[in-house]
């Protein structure tokens, strides 16, 4: 009899945050078991719901009779200028509402941006740790993941000579995620400079994912990459997902910026599968507009007492007081990357360590090699829970750490 196999595209692409480890979670869960979910950057299940400018818009737009139909495959004016506008106060040099999509969340347009440049064997630099969905849609587009190392000793920021040494001429672009995922790293200007000039060296297309760029703590200053590159063709990546809290609204953009005359064909393609997919999501888009122009100038919950300023000193407390464990402070988004000392706890298989703590604490955590992390020693926590539950977590991880060595 026949059988169907998966394609083998997707050989060797992986998203562990919705993996094996999250299978199982799930099936505890069905047997009637509480598990404690630490492990995905949705802020809507632990109680943080989107500001009013934004449920009222969402609201107006649905009794919109345009918003039933198809828009533009870029997306609706009011928000193409919005976003305009937004961009050019971060600095985004000549940019125009022709250079603006708007798309599903920012995954189906990295998706896309992938899909429309690479070739088989094309190569583009991706950070370890990554977000995923990076490596897995450079591999789904024919092309070549070579992953340079982020350094925990340095505050997780890009090792430059790392970075430079894995540059060929197969090589088309580079990744920036800031702040970062999984790591809460917020990089600064002089390390973004540095980027721009090996851009700039050889000739290279600057992939900037920033959907945390509003989610900044202790008085810093997120600065966006395009900013510092008026010469270099860079795609900018963005959205309301997470500073808006409404993730599922699927509402994210990307701007093109910089040298696009050098981008023709690469322009070309992407309209085309802008097009192929018809549009994105059109009452969302219309929450655009609005949420830009009513967002605070800091928000409450990134200041000291805010909900996620406090969690984020609870979680690293707590990790501070586990022998064996160690974090760098994230400066912005929701996540930390704890180490966790493997030669101590003999762990050779990261993704068996989180499985282990599941099954035995009923806590949920995404191992970092679900990063593209090469070591067995580092897990993501996502502090989005409550303070109770973070307390909890870390203390089951305390209690699982005193006695476990991996067999």
């Amino acid at each position: 009899m026949r059988t169907f196999e998966k394609s083998d595209k997707l050989h060797g692409v992986c998203y562990d945050v919705r993996g094996p480890v999250l299978d199982e979670a799930n099936r505890m869960k069905r047997e009637g078991m509480e598990v404690l979910q630490l492990n995905i950057g949705n802020p809507a299940p632990f109680g943080f719901t989107a500001p009013d400018v934004v449920l009222n818009s969402i609201h107006e737009a649905l009794q919109d009779p345009m918003s039933q139909g198809y828009s533009d495959s870029k997306g609706i004016p009011v928000a193409r200028q919005a976003i305009l506008d937004y961009h050019t106060e971060k600095g985004l040099p000549n940019i125009n509402e022709e250079q603006i999509y708007l798309g599903n969340g920012v995954s189906e347009l990295i998706t896309l941006s992938m899909q429309g440049l690479l070739n088989d064997g094309d190569e583009i630099l991706i950070p370890a740790p990554d977000y995923p969905l990076w490596t897995a849609a450079a591999k789904l587009a024919g092309g070549n993941p070579v992953h340079y190392i982020c350094d925990e000793s340095s505050g997780w920021y890009p090792d430059l000579e790392d970075m430079e040494k894995k540059i060929t001429t197969k090589t088309k672009g580079i990744v920036v995620i800031n702040p970062n995922n999984p790591t809460g790293a917020l990089y600064p200007k002089d390390i973004l400079e540095k980027i721009v000039a090996l851009a700039r060296k050889y000739d290279l297309i600057l992939f900037a994912d920033e959907i945390y760029d509003r989610l900044v703590l202790d008085g810093k200053q997120h600065i966006s990459i395009a900013s510092l590159a008026p010469d270099v063709f860079c795609v900018t990546f963005n959205g309301l997902s997470k500073s808006h809290r409404i993730a599922g609204y699927r509402c994210g953009w990307m701007i093109l910026s910089g040298d696009v005359g050098r981008a023709k064909g690469y322009i070309e393609g992407i309209n085309m599968l802008s097009s192929m997919r018809l549009c994105a999501n059109v009452p969302a888009q219309y929450v655009i507009a609005p949420a830009l122009a009513h967002r605070p100038e800091v928000d409450e919950l990134l200041l000291p007492g805010g909900r996620i300023y406090e969690q984020r000193k609870c979680i690293c407390d707590a990790i501070a007081d586990i022998d064996g464990l160690s974090a760098v402070t994230p400066e912005a988004a929701f996540y930390i990357f704890p180490r966790v000392d493997a030669k101590k706890f003999n762990i050779h298989d990261d993704e068996k360590f989180v499985l282990d703590f599941l099954k035995e604490k009923h806590v949920l955590l995404v191992h970092g090699r679900g990063f593209n992390w090469t070591e067995p020693d580092h897990f993501r926590i996502v502090y989005l829970p409550d303070m109770d539950v973070l307390r909890r977590s870390m203390t089951k991880m305390k209690e699982f750490l005193a006695d476990y060595r991996q067999r």
